[in-house]
């Protein structure tokens, strides 16, 4: 009974190990997410939603990285990534869209005890809905002001409690479920992604979207005012030089009275305007 349990065990290994290594020749691109803490039910709906992107693959690191092993240029480096629980992904999407899919997908779930935060936690302002009590304490123990209304207690303010990174230990996750708060994003993450030889950390792949379109935006708007400068002709400034070339006109026109059939009727109103602040200055003057 016990060789036919090891002969089923290595069958499966061998098999795990084949299965790595065919997807590794067939996909360009290779990632690595850590998914210690990641919960079984998020696993299922990424490889539910993925599946015709993707193959993600879930083995002991011994297994994968004897997977992997092939003629790959650089493929050692990313081999010496695989630590901890991980999965690894087979795909020829791009492995920067990876990351913010993943980002996207990630679900935010109630605080467990031990749960590294993932975002700074704030306490916010506000009615609990938690009678007083013993509770209290637990408040005061991490610095959150409080008050007494209406038979609740009140936050005073915003108050941060955790910051990224950090442990959520025993009492703090307990509060936080007494607010209804679900402050751990849970979902996979990049840490290491291999493409035609080069290894890209997890720091590497993550874009701050908000930050780019920003900066795009100020190459733009920059591009735009030195081009209407020097008069550089394009789609976007013609509206804009010509514009300004008009205003610019009218503006001579009006300066030194030269009329055409388009300025007359300003020249007119400019000269009638200096004349009327002409004539009440005179009256100031004590001029008849």
């Amino acid at each position: 009974m016990r060789q036919d349990t090891d002969r089923e065990y290595s069958a499966k290994k061998v098999d795990a190990i084949r299965k790595i290594n065919e997807y590794t020749e067939k996909y360009s691109v290779l990632a690595l997410s850590k998914i210690r803490k990641v919960r079984a039910r998020q696993m299922m709906t990424l490889r539910k939603q993925f599946r015709d992107e993707m193959n993600i693959v879930v083995a002991k690191n011994k297994i994968s990285k004897m997977g992997l092993k092939n003629r790959k240029k650089n493929i050692e480096n990313f081999i010496e990534r695989i630590t901890d629980q991980n999965a690894i992904i087979f795909t020829e999407m791009n492995p920067f869209k990876i990351q913010l899919l993943m980002d996207k997908n990630k679900v935010d779930l109630p605080a467990r005890v031990g749960d590294i935060a993932t975002d700074p936690v704030t306490l916010p302002s506000g009615n609990t809905s938690i009678p007083p009590g013993p509770v209290l304490s637990e408040f005061k123990e991490m610095k959150v002001p409080t008050k007494i209304d209406a038979g609740s207690i009140f936050i005073s303010r915003d108050t941060e409690v955790l910051k990224i990174g950090e442990v959520i230990k025993p009492k703090l996750a307990s509060l936080l479920s007494r607010l209804g708060l679900k402050p751990i994003k849970a979902g996979l993450s990049i840490s290491a992604a291999y493409v035609d030889g080069v290894v890209f950390s997890g720091e590497d792949l993550r874009l701050d979207l908000e930050e780019y379109r920003v900066k795009i935006q100020k190459a733009h708007n920059s591009t735009l005012a030195l081009s209407i400068e020097t008069t550089y002709l394009t789609k976007e400034t013609i509206p804009i030089i010509l514009g300004n070339a008009a205003l610019t006109a009218k503006a001579l026109t009006l300066i030194s009275a030269y009329t055409t059939k388009e300025t007359l009727p300003d020249v007119l109103l400019s000269g009638q305007q200096k004349a009327n602040n002409l004539l009440n200055l005179a009256k100031r003057k004590g001029y008849n």
